[in-house]
């Protein structure tokens, strides 16, 4: 799904460390993504870093799958929902049939879509993972316009592994357009926040 997971691994006390960029914004993504769980779900969260959205949202639901492909994300995730008895922190691939279980009300995915070495097929498989009329929530960096200049820069800081194997630079539409093309029905989105576009995304599988 991702490559360089050392990359992550290396990063992952600074990134654990780092506060949340835009509090609002992650306030009232929480607050959206709270509006469809249901206390008897059981919902899974890839890419899920250190696990900290899991600590935030474990309330609304029956159970919170946590995965990321990282060793040291999955480490800090460990420790930080060690308190939580309904959380279960997994390491993963959005890939690996052992993180589909018998399928869940809603899977998540945020700030992950663009990093993923095949968008269309890890969407496929999100799709194998959500139950019939259950949700893929998504929150993903869209770098249109001016932030498109970082593709020149991009080559350099990885030369200097500063930056991630793979970022897609998408436009919101063509985000959207693909998530439909899996088989899902796009009910809600959203920008939190508006620069760099992060855009939110509530889909229905069909």
């Amino acid at each position: 799904m991702m490559a360089n997971p050392a990359f992550w691994t290396r990063i992952a006390d600074s990134y654990a460390a780092s506060p949340v960029r835009d509090p609002d914004a992650y306030e009232a993504t929480l607050e959206r993504v709270r509006s469809y769980l249901r206390k008897d779900d059981c919902v899974l969260e890839l890419g899920a870093g250190t696990g900290t959205t899991s600590t935030k949202l474990a309330d609304a639901v029956a159970h919170y799958t946590v995965t990321d492909f990282s060793e040291g994300m999955i480490r800090i995730a460990k420790e930080r929902t060690a308190g939580f008895d309904n959380i279960t922190v997994r390491q993963a691939e959005a890939s690996d049939p052992g993180t589909w279980d018998n399928g869940y009300e809603a899977v998540m995915a945020f700030s992950l879509l663009h990093l993923v070495d095949d968008l269309d097929a890890t969407l496929r498989s999100v799709h194998r993972m959500v139950k019939p009329g259950g949700y893929f929530i998504s929150k993903t960096v869209c770098l249109t316009g001016k932030w498109t200049l970082l593709k020149a820069v991009l080559p350099v800081m990885r030369l200097f592994d500063k930056a991630p194997a793979k970022v897609a630079f998408l436009r919101p539409s063509e985000l959207e357009g693909r998530i439909e093309a899996a088989g899902f029905r796009i009910i809600e989105t959203g920008n939190y926040p508006n620069s760099p576009i992060a855009r939110f995304v509530v889909a229905e599988k069909l």
